[in-house]
Order: structure tokens, then sequence, then C-alpha cells
């Protein structure tokens, strides 16, 4: 059989987003598209008895965020299918006929809801604040950029202009000659979480401090429409960090997700209920040592996303998923407090939607090595009745690897949770390499990984270890390395690496070899300025001086205070934790990727490192890519994604 490659990447699809309406599931599907070197999400349906799936009538390269009108008659969703292919919001009935384009905002349209009467749709979107005394004035000429604000710019969106004004409107579906209707308009952007059913009210989250930039995080804000004040909904915890409401059916309870921030970036999310009428805040789940919410790592999901609650009997019990030792488990909760875990399996659930008997969900999830399926799992007996494989065909020709999980003791005696990926030929004596994530407040798990599998097609073990720091071992595990990155979490990787050797035998030792991103570009920086032990490494996204990161990245200052416990005030503590600061150390050859329009880890991060591997006489090469954010190996543009891949098995072939 034929081997997973990094151009596999055009054959794989992913599924996401499902959601039910009379006996079907309706879903996303993506495709990367190499001809036109884009990326293309469709809308499908599947009956749920016969598994009969058809193709729902979009075009255009973007179709998305896919919802029911209240009533059942119509699907909605954003699309670029446009003159301008500026993404605005259609509709298209679910007996099927046309699509009909319902937003003409010349700036598009980026987020939406429905008003429960089915009349009326409240979407955002954004215009050009017209200023007294400057005429818009068209010229070819280069002109200056202006910043006053503190977040001026800000990853996969670039330098952000400051003449915006952020709109919330509303639509009247249906009606002849319709036109939308402000309802708030503010400078700077909102998001829109609900809206009531007599529309006396919306809910948006919001910052803290509008005029205050150093006041960190925000909350959820109801904004009255007949008064137009705005009021903090979570003021029993006017620092904790909330940003989803789920109503129950009359309005008298909300559920919310967010945290108390009592550990920073770093704490874990708890359901929370509102009482309406006695305007209080109580945690639901505070016994629940697991992060609610989805954060495994990933390189193949595309356009996934949704909520993470759902109502399960109105105002009494819910649903809610948590990631939990590399995988996502499902719970049932209950507004009186308690919870009891009700699915436990090892995969990773992209998405779901309930029936309209609460007992079985339509779900899409993906697996170590099914990349993405739609499904139907029956909540009580937890069996999973597969509904449509998009890559059922592929993976009848291509042999996958089968990745194996494990535990070992670290630092502190804590159990350190892991996997290895072989070959899919194991070799005497084959390579292997340490692959880092990125976060560091994600994990690793049950999930189709495309990188690693294209690596074990080309000949290479892969170690997947989670260190303390990542998500889904408990809010002691995951808050650990605050203020402190670069010591036990170095620890917990080596002693990891050393496990696997042990455990492996037909590794060859003498060909072990390091990579990361983001955190994992980080440490694989400081990897190689603190032992020899590996023969070649490849850092990405990477961090390298926390004193320029303070400030260049466009979340330079607030990571850097709330995660290493430091400003720029101290200067030796934060040179201490940078890689560049033991530079002189380095011996590795070091492979340096970055792309040109990352504003998380800005370029001159790898830059740095570059001249600093130069200056030691390391053997070293940059490589950048234009056009590509800090998200260049996930969402980057498909050629530019192959040419990375190949940059990476190449520098390790360079070192065999």
């Amino acid at each position: 059989m034929d081997h997973i490659t990094n151009e596999s990447l055009f054959d794989l699809k992913s599924v996401t987003q499902p959601i039910v309406a009379d006996g079907y599931a309706f879903f996303v599907e993506t495709e990367m598209n190499e001809e036109e070197n884009n990326y293309h999400s469709s809308i499908y349906r599947v009956d749920l008895a016969t598994k009969e799936r058809v193709h729902f009538g979009d075009t255009g390269s973007v179709n998305t965020q896919i919802q029911l009108s209240p009533d059942k008659t119509f699907l909605t969703y954003l699309s670029n299918n446009t003159q301008d292919k500026k993404v605005q919001l259609f509709s298209i009935p679910l007996t099927g006929g046309s699509a009909t384009q319902l937003t003409f905002e010349e700036n598009g349209v980026n987020n939406y809801l429905w008003v429960g009467n089915s009349e009326k749709i409240y979407y955002q979107t954004n215009v050009k604040e017209e200023q007294e005394g400057h005429e818009d004035e068209t010229s070819d000429l280069p002109s200056k950029k202006v910043f006053t604000k503190l977040g001026y710019k800000a990853d996969g969106s670039g330098y952000l202009p400051e003449d915006r004004l952020f709109q919330i409107k509303k639509l009247t579906v249906g009606a002849v000659d319709s036109e939308p209707e402000l309802v708030v308009e503010e400078n700077r952007p909102l998001r829109l979480l609900y809206v009531a059913k007599n529309e006396s009210y919306i809910l948006f989250f919001d910052r803290f401090d509008p005029e205050d930039e150093w006041v960190y995080g925000g909350s959820i804000f109801k904004y009255d429409l007949a008064t137009k004040e705005t009021k903090l909904v979570t003021e029993d915890l006017p620092g904790g960090i909330f940003g989803f409401a789920l109503p129950s059916e009359n309005e008298d309870y909300f559920l919310f997700t967010g945290n108390d921030f009592g550990y920073k970036f770093v704490t874990n999310n708890h359901v929370y209920g509102f009482d309406v009428k006695a305007q209080t805040l109580t945690n639901l789940t505070p016994d629940l040592d697991f992060g609610v919410g989805d954060s495994l790592s990933g390189d193949f999901q595309q356009n996934a996303g949704g909520p993470d609650i759902w109502w399960l009997e109105d105002g009494k019990t819910f649903l809610f998923k948590t990631t939990e030792h590399g995988k996502i488990t499902l719970y049932r909760g209950s507004v009186d407090g308690g919870f009891e875990k009700v699915f436990d399996k090892d995969l990773h659930i992209t998405g779901l939607d309930l029936l309209e008997d609460k007992t079985k969900a339509t779900i899409t999830y993906s697996t170590l090595t099914q990349p993405s399926v739609v499904a139907l799992l029956d909540l009580t007996s937890n069996e999973i009745m597969d509904l449509y494989n998009p890559n059922q065909a592929f993976f009848e020709t291509h042999a996958v690897a089968e990745p194996e999980m494990f535990w070992y003791k670290s630092v502190r005696d804590w159990d350190i949770q892991g996997w290895y990926v072989p070959p899919v030929n194991v070799t005497e004596k084959h390579p292997v390499i340490l692959y880092i994530h990125g976060g560091p407040h994600v994990s690793y798990g049950e999930t189709f990984f495309h990188e690693m599998q294209a690596l074990a097609g080309a000949g290479y073990g892969v170690i997947m270890l989670n260190p303390r720091g990542g998500s889904g071992y408990g809010q002691e595990f995951v808050a650990s390395i605050l203020d402190n990155y670069g010591d036990e979490d170095y620890q917990d990787l080596m002693n990891g690496t050393d496990y696997v050797l042990e455990n492996y035998p037909s590794i060859d030792q003498e060909r072990v070899y390091v990579a990361g991103g983001s955190y994992g570009g980080f440490m694989t920086n400081w990897i190689v300025t603190h032992t020899d032990r590996f023969k070649a490494a490849v850092t990405q996204r990477c961090i390298s001086n926390w004193i320029s990161f303070y400030g260049t990245s466009d979340i330079g200052p607030s990571f850097v205070e709330y995660q290493l416990g430091r400003d720029l005030s101290d200067f030796e503590g934060l040179w201490k934790m940078s890689p560049l600061a033991h530079a002189e150390h380095a011996n590795t050859p070091l492979l340096v990727i970055h792309g040109e329009e990352d504003y998380r880890c800005p370029q001159e991060q790898a830059e740095q490192m570059y001249i600093a591997m130069k200056k030691q006489r390391v053997d070293t090469r940059l490589v950048t890519f234009p056009k590509s954010s800090h998200g260049l190996s996930r969402e980057g543009l498909p050629n530019l994604r192959m040419e990375r891949l190949n940059e990476i098995v190449d520098w390790f072939e360079t070192y065999q």
C-alpha cells in the first residue's frame, strides 16, 4: 500500500459544524484545492437513516457558519459567493432551491444570530469612520500608517486601521426591500452572543475597560435596546473571563462558559449558571479539574468550532465537553450542582448537535488514524454509527501509522502522557523526531495529525509529549510553568525522550532530532542552547528573546506579564529566560522557519536566533514564507504548506 505523504493533504477532507433538522445532518466539508491554491468549503446534508448524502447547493470557496432558522425552514451561512469575494450572509430553503444573498455590506459579515421568531437576523460588520475635514482621496501613491492604540496589529489580520466603526445590525428576513437597521456602533470590535426573543436586549462580549488599554480581558455585557444602557452581566466576578451564553427556553436562566482568571491565561474554564431574576452567577462545576472546551492540538481540522455546552432538560441539566488526557470527553451537569461523565472514548469530538429527544447527537470526530467523520452518537449506550467518512476510499489504498499511547514519570513524580508514532514501515535503527507542541496550554491527543503521519510515511518515528503546562491534566498541571518556562517542562521533554528511546529499541539513538512551533519553537531554541543530544533541529514561528517579544508581538505585553510574571522593568529576568541569552552553548544544526506575516511571534524572533547561530558558526538556514501568519502549518496557503513540510524533511535528511 501507499503511505501518507505531504501531498496527501490534497486528497484528504475534514467535516465539521454538524447541525440537525428533520432527520438530516447538515455539515461543512473542507478540502485543499491544489489548482486554485486555496481551501474550499461546501455544505452537505446526510440522511440519518439511509446515510444518503447530497450537496446542498452552495458556490464560492468559503461556505461556513451554518445555522438553522428557529422554525427550521431555512439554512443560513456565510459565503464569499459574491462579485467582490467579500463574505456575506446567504439563506437557502431546507426544501431545496436557490440560495439568496441577504447582506451586501462593503466590508462583509463575520458573525450573525437568528432571533427566536425566525423573522430577523442580527449580524456584525464594520465601516470606515467618516472624519470631517478629510476627503476620501484615492491614490496609487504609498501612504503613511498612524497608530495610537496598544493593540495596533493582530495575527491573521495584520495592522489594524484605526478609522473603523464596528456595527451590529438587524435585518428583517423575507420583507420586500428590507434595509438593515443599525443596532450598536462602537470604535472597537464586539462579539454578539445572544438576542432576546422579544428583542429587548442583546448580550455581547466586550472589554472590561475600553478607555484603559492596559486593563486586560473582557466578559459578557447586556445592552438594553430601548435605553441604550450597558451592564456587565458577570459583575459577581468582575475580573472573570466569559465568552459564551446559552439561555433556557424562557430566558430566566443562562449557562455561561468562562473562568475567574485566578490563574491568569491558564485558568481552566467552567460552566457557570446565571439566574436572571436573582442576578447571581454560580460556578456549576467547581470540582471539575479539567477545562471545559476543546484544546487539542492538530493541523488538519478546518472550520471547526461551535458550542461547548447544550441543554438536555431545559433549565435543569446540560451536556458539556472537556479536554481530558488527550481526548474530548462529555459530561452531564445540573443547575443544582454536580456532574457525571457520560462519554469517554479515544477520539476528538470536533462538532456536536443534539437531536430533538436529546438522547442522541450528530457529531463530527477525528482519531489518531481517522482524519474526520460524520457520525450519530447514542448518549445512552455510547455507540457511534458512522454516517459519512469522506476519506474512506483514500485509506483503502494508503497505510497509516498506528500511534501508541504511554505514560511516564517525571519531575516531582508527576505522570506525563505521550504518544509514539512509529514509521509506517518499521526498520531497525530508524530515526526519530521529538516534536513539541505549541501553546503551551494545549495538548496532543487522540486526533489526526497529518504532519506526523507524513513523517512516519517518510521513515521517521515521532515522539509527541504533553509536558507540564499543557491542558487536560488538571489546574495545577497547566499552571505549573507560570513564571518558569524552560525548567521542569524542559526536564519533562528530556525524560520523555529517554523513556521512548529505552522502550523502543529499534530507534537509532544516533539519529534523534527535535522540532517544534510557537511554544514548541521556543522550547526547540531552549533545547539547542542547553544540550547537544539532538543531531539536528527545526524551530518554527519561534520565540528567542522575551524582551523584544514584549514590544513586537500582538499579545506581547499581556502574554509576558501574565505568563512570565515580568515586564520590561525586569530585563535581567526576561533575558535569562530567553534562548538567545544561552546561544553561546549551541552546537546543533538549526533550521529556522517563519511566516513573514506572523504577528504573534514576529519574524524578528527568528532572525535573532538565526544570526546567533551564524555567530556561533553553527550550521543554520533561515526560510521565510510570504503571506503566512502564525498558523502557516494549519491554514497556510497550500503550496507554502507543501514547501514548509519539504524543508523539514530535507533538513533532517541532510543530517542522516
